[in-house]
C-alpha cells in the first residue's frame, strides 16, 4: 500500500503525542505543551498515513527558529544555515516497511530548496547501529557528539550536505516558483485559524 506524506492537523495532536511517548528509549519523551510549542512553531511538521491509518510523524526548524533543543543549539554554533530534523517517530508496527525513507526523501525535497545542510541527531546509549546505518545510507555523516545535558545522553551529531540548494540559491534566490510540491515554511503560510475556518 502507498505512504502519504501530509501535514500533520490538529486534531491528530493526541494522537502524535501518546505515538511520540510510546516509541521508546531512542525518542524523547513530550508533553501537550511542547508538542502544541511544535504544531505552532516548527516550519516542518508532517504526518505519514499508510492504510489510511497514523503511521508516524517528522518535526524540523530551520536555523533561524529559535528551537530550544540543545543539539540544535549544537549545531547552531557550529554552522551559519542549516535545517534540522528534531525527531522522526514511526509506529512500531510500520517500522522496516518504508516511511522512514519517505519521510527523509520528502523533507530532504523540501530542505535543499532553502538550506545547504539537513542535521539531526541518533542517540548513541541505546543500541544505535539500525539508526545509524539508516542515516549513513542517506548520506549523512557525524560532525561531532554532543552530551546533552538535561538528559545526559549522548548524541551522535549528524550532516548531510544538500548538493541542489547552490544552484536553486544562486538561480532563485528567496522567490521559489509557486509550484504545489515546493510547499512554503509555515511561517508564509495562511494562518491556521484561517485555513480551519476556510475565510
Amino acid at each position: 500500500m502507498s505512504i502519504v506524506i501530509r501535514d500533520v492537523r490538529e486534531h491528530e495532536l493526541d494522537s502524535i503525542l501518546a505515538l511520540n511517548n510510546n516509541a521508546g528509549s531512542a525518542i524523547l519523551p513530550l508533553d501537550q505543551a511542547r508538542l502544541r510549542r511544535f504544531y505552532d512553531e516548527a516550519e516542518y511538521f508532517r504526518v505519514a498515513e499508510r492504510d489510511g491509518n497514523l503511521a508516524g510523524f517528522l518535526v524540523g526548524f530551520g536555523s533561524d527558529s529559535d528551537h530550544d533543543s540543545s543539539n540544535f543549539a549544537w549545531f547552531k554554533e557550529r554552522y551559519p544555515h542549516f535545517f534540522y530534523i528534531d525527531r522522526i517517530v514511526v509506529a512500531s508496527r510500520r517500522r522496516g516497511g518504508g516511511v522512514g525513507r519517505a519521510f527523509y526523501a520528502d523533507v530532504q525535497s523540501y530542505a535543499e530548496l532553502r538550506y545547504p545542510l539537513l542535521c539531526c541527531e541518533v542517540f548513541l546509549d541505546h543500541g544505535a547501529d539500525p539508526a545509524l546505518l539508516f542515516h549513513g545510507s542517506f548520506g549523512f555523516h557525524e560532525a561531532g557528539q554532543n552530551l546533552m545535558p538535561d538528559v545526559d545522553v549522548r548524541a551522535s551529531m549528524m550532516i548531510k550536505e544538500l548538493c541542489s540548494y547552490p544552484w536553486v540559491r544562486e538561480t532563485y534566490g528567496d522567490n521559489l516558483p509557486d509550484l504545489p510540491w515546493v510547499g512554503r515554511p509555515r511561517h508564509q503560510r495562511q494562518p491556521r485559524a484561517s485555513r480551519a475556518t476556510g475565510t
